[in-house]
């Protein structure tokens, strides 16, 4: 059996004590090195190249994204990311995610190895996710567009609404509640984990300000997915933000559930909403695809449409097939331009999927165009 080779760049010594320790436990990976920084390491993988890189992003002498930058285009590589769980640790990791890194995993200030022992298996399965990657710039594919947008953004600023407020209850205008019933019938879910962040860029940055509604569950550790809306919606004619509980799914607006948080879609006579909450781990994640998907079927049905896309596992297939029973219409992502094609190729194991699309066509699956 060929053993996955890691190599460890990290500043802190025990991380890269700790983190050698629990991987090297494991039967299909071997550490072949480490380094407490980016210059270093250089010198090292000159003698042997791994398959992942676990990379730290705050170092001294050059910091991780800057190395990360020089490893995908001299010699694009799988790269796990291990990062501190703050706020200013969320905000570089989203540049890393950005540049071409697959996974992120967390780390505190405090208690760091007891925290990472805790966590062994997610690191375990990171890496092993990571082995498995496609790791082709996709975010290539999404600058030209996001180029376009900035441009127009900044010529016409002020037509990018903000969300509206909606009233709390239906007594409304009688015309503005018809229109409203008409345009938030039609939502769309969207399930990722494992290269989804540089795959839901090249989405949602192509998506027109008139769309329906989008709910989504991307794989990611609780306090970073509000810098990854954060970031979305400076690159998106759509509104994109972290979901709160009770928001309302309109068009033009794309809710992500929060980190460590399962996201449900309810129905209140013609809106939908999202419930926001805590619960048990489904499918080893929360939030869950599955969990969201299973929603959209019960309340949507027929007016929704799924789309379950790169990630390792199987979290969510289960979910999109009870939306393709209900009458949904199902997309998975072709193999061809998945980082991992693992999530979408269980949905079609299960015959969940009605259509399967490669990346740059999805936009027409939220869209609603016949193909």
């Amino acid at each position: 059996m060929n053993k996955i080779k890691i190599f460890i760049v990290d500043d802190s010594a025990v991380v890269r004590q700790v983190v050698t320790a629990i991987l090297s436990a494991e039967p299909d990976i071997h550490v072949i090195g480490s380094a407490s920084d980016p210059i270093f390491a250089m010198e090292k993988l000159t003698r042997e190249w791994p398959d992942v890189i676990v990379l730290d992003v705050e170092m001294p002498r050059m910091d991780g994204i800057t190395f990360l930058k020089k490893i995908m285009t001299e010699r694009p590589t799988p790269v796990v990311i291990c990062s501190s769980l703050t706020e200013r640790g969320a905000e570089t990791s989203m540049q890393a995610l950005s540049a071409g890194a697959v996974e992120i995993i967390t780390k505190p200030r405090m208690g760091l190895k007891n925290f990472l022992m805790d966590s062994s298996q997610e690191l375990v399965m990171a890496v092993r996710a990571a082995a498995q990657a496609n790791v082709r710039p996709l975010r290539n594919s999404a600058k030209p567009a996001a180029s376009l947008l900035q441009d127009s953004k900044a010529q016409n600023h002020t037509q990018k609404n903000p969300v509206p407020h909606l009233p709390d209850s239906d007594t409304s205008h009688e015309a503005s509640s018809q229109a409203m019933a008409k345009t938030t019938e039609r939502i769309v879910a969207i399930g990722t984990s494992t290269g989804g962040t540089q795959a839901l860029e090249v989405v949602l940055v192509s998506l027109p300000r008139v769309c329906p509604g989008i709910v989504i569950v991307q794989h990611m550790p609780e306090k970073f997915t509000a810098s990854f809306a954060e970031r979305l919606n400076t690159l998106c004619q759509i509104e994109v933000r972290e979901a709160k509980n009770n928001d309302r799914v309109i068009p033009g607006l794309a809710l992500i559930a929060p980190g460590g948080k399962h996201m449900v879609v309810k129905r209140s006579g013609a809106f939908y909403h999202v419930e926001v909450a805590d619960g048990p781990l489904v499918n080893r994640h929360r939030p869950s695809v599955d969990v969201l998907f299973r929603s959209v079927a019960n309340f949507a049905g027929r007016n929704a449409t799924g789309i379950i896309m790169t990630g390792m596992g199987d979290d969510g297939a289960r979910g999109l097939k009870e939306m393709s029973d209900a009458g949904a219409m199902t997309v998975g992502q072709d193999e061809q331009t998945c980082v991992v094609y693992g999530m979408p190729k269980e949905a079609v194991k299960l015959g969940a999927v009605k259509r399967v699309l490669p990346l740059q066509d999805i936009r027409l699956a939220i869209l609603g165009n016949k193909m």
